[in-house]
């Protein structure tokens, strides 16, 4: 008899439409927190599987204990007013969460410059540990809403259902939401924030009257403008990352991408050269048996190559693929990308690109590789014979890739995988953390190479001397890396903890082409 009072307080007390708009806001708030964490976290780790596997591991962790701990809750105490203040919890500790990682945050960047492993991997779990209250406080929700709206053991199955369905909905509604809309339009600051004040509506809906202003409360933090990490001539959180466009000190631009610890464009308003690995393609239009009329860059990024390909290879027609459209308006008002009328920027993605196209070029050049990870289908058997396949006979396809003084294994991978479509594949270590890889479609001596090489113009014959000590052709070492296995991560991972455990200095000398 009492059990029946009970319930039909509860009825009376939360009516159902009223629990299943806070499920559906539960719902929408634990995916759109799950989503804006690997946001967070992005510009200082990256976005690999190794980041998205704790991520999503330590939140459904965090799930699991808030079920446990909500249910227990739930059958001690059946009161709307209990869930109302777990909620508000969930809120208060959500729109701190992008304030309280700075530290944190902070940490890894100095971790980085030290090349601290300790500080790395301490600040990234310390990191996901400040999703813990929150996301803890959202799985109690779950288990405490279907006690509430739960009148007899008959209708069990039927709420339950109804409930999870109406979180499914909100979870898949805060998934594509957060992702499509809100960080690319406010960042991944305002979207916790956001978040945090839809739970606290939540929360507000379980509470007397005077509750109602918490959500007001929590909204009120969106005013508070994010954070900038140095700064910046322009900044934006696109749909694929966080781009920041810094000034070089001597009148120049560069571009950073998340992590802001590899530069991955460069701008001077009197040159083309750059004394950095750019400058390295220079040296490919003469080792072709012809000079090239075509070439496509997958990973132009603010096109830096393509700027200098412009100046000293006019007659070249150049297709810059960059996956983040984004990107391309950074490189028209940033860096000169219109320098080069011959240049047509597309915004896709670099192999589905290859897929699609009937185009043939004369040189391929992929420089996609977004430190300090290699998107695996780029580096693939498969991928690299579709490259031949786009090169015209005589052509070429280059490579830039990660690489420490120590440790080759990525580069040793790739070219290894290189020889699968190519009948010879060559290796240029004229920088201590890059390596140029590359192949011709018709297999040439080093001799004839360094014969042809003899024909570079201007400055970039300044690179000769290091072309001849520093080339080497590849041998195959190990298994060539596929769609179905290309384990990048893994071996990036290995020469990063190898570079970390040796020490020493990240500092790379400039090119004999730097600007004087």
């Amino acid at each position: 008899m009492k059990a029946a009072v009970a319930a039909a307080l509860v009825r009376r007390e939360a009516p159902a439409l009223r629990l299943g708009t806070v499920a559906f806001l539960v719902g929408g708030g634990t995916l759109s927190t799950e989503i804006s964490a690997s946001r967070l976290l992005a510009p200082y780790f990256g976005a690999s599987t190794f980041v998205w596997a704790n991520i999503i591991g330590l939140t459904l962790g965090y799930l699991a204990l808030g079920y446990w701990l909500g249910g227990r809750l739930a059958d001690r105490r059946p009161e709307t007013r209990v869930l109302g203040a777990v909620l508000l919890v969930a809120a208060a500790s959500l729109a701190v969460t992008p304030f309280a990682a700075r530290p944190a945050l902070r940490w890894a960047l100095q971790g980085f410059d030290a090349l601290s492993v300790g500080s790395v991997v301490g600040s990234f779990f310390a990191a996901i540990a400040l999703f813990a209250v929150p996301v803890t406080a959202l799985g109690a929700a779950a288990p405490f809403l279907v006690r509430l709206a739960l009148g007899s053991v008959e209708e069990a199955g039927k709420v339950a259902g109804r409930l999870y369905a109406l979180s499914t909905a909100g979870s898949l509604l805060g998934t594509f939401l957060s992702a499509l809309v809100t960080i690319p339009w406010v960042g991944t600051q305002r979207t916790l924030v956001a978040t945090a004040a839809l739970v606290a509506l939540g929360a507000a809906l379980l509470l007397p009257r005077p509750w109602l202003l918490a959500p007001v409360a929590v909204a009120a933090v969106l005013a508070l403008p994010p954070p900038g990490i140095k700064s910046a001539i322009y900044e934006t959180e696109s749909a694929y990352q966080y781009i920041r466009v810094v000034p070089d000190g001597s009148g120049g631009r560069e571009l950073e991408l998340n992590e802001g610890v590899v530069t991955h464009s460069a701008w001077r308003p009197d040159t083309v050269l750059t004394g950095r690995y750019w400058d390295l393609f220079l040296l490919l239009p003469p080792l072709l048996p012809r000079p090239p009329r075509s070439m496509l860059v997958i990973g132009n990024a603010g096109g830096t190559m393509a700027r200098a390909y412009g100046r000293l290879y006019p007659q070249v027609s150049i297709d810059g693929v960059e996956l983040d459209p984004r990107l391309n308006w950074v490189a028209r008002r940033y860096f000169g990308a219109g320098d080069n009328p011959r240049l047509r920027l597309i915004a896709a993605d670099g192999r589905p690109y290859l897929e699609r196209t009937s185009r043939r070029y004369d040189l391929i050049v992929v420089d996609a590789y977004r430190q300090p990870y290699v998107p695996f289908y780029l580096a693939t058997s498969e991928f690299f014979r579709l490259v031949r396949e786009r090169l015209r006979p005589g052509g070429a396809v280059a490579l830039n890739v990660a690489a420490t003084p120590h440790d080759k294994r990525l580069s040793d991978a790739i070219g290894t995988t290189l020889l699968t479509a190519f009948p010879q594949a060559w290796r240029w270590r004229a920088l201590r953390f890059n390596d140029v890889l590359f192949a011709l479609r018709q297999p040439v001596s080093r001799a004839e190479i360094e014969l042809r090489a003899q024909a570079a113009k201007g400055r970039v014959r300044l690179l000769l001397p290091l072309f001849r000590s520093r080339l080497s052709a590849v041998r195959p070492t190990g298994e060539p890396l596929t769609d179905d296995r290309a384990p990048v991560e893994w071996l990036t991972d290995r020469m990063i903890l190898d570079q970390i455990e040796r020490g020493g200095s990240t500092s790379e000398p400039t090119l004999p082409t730097a600007p004087r």
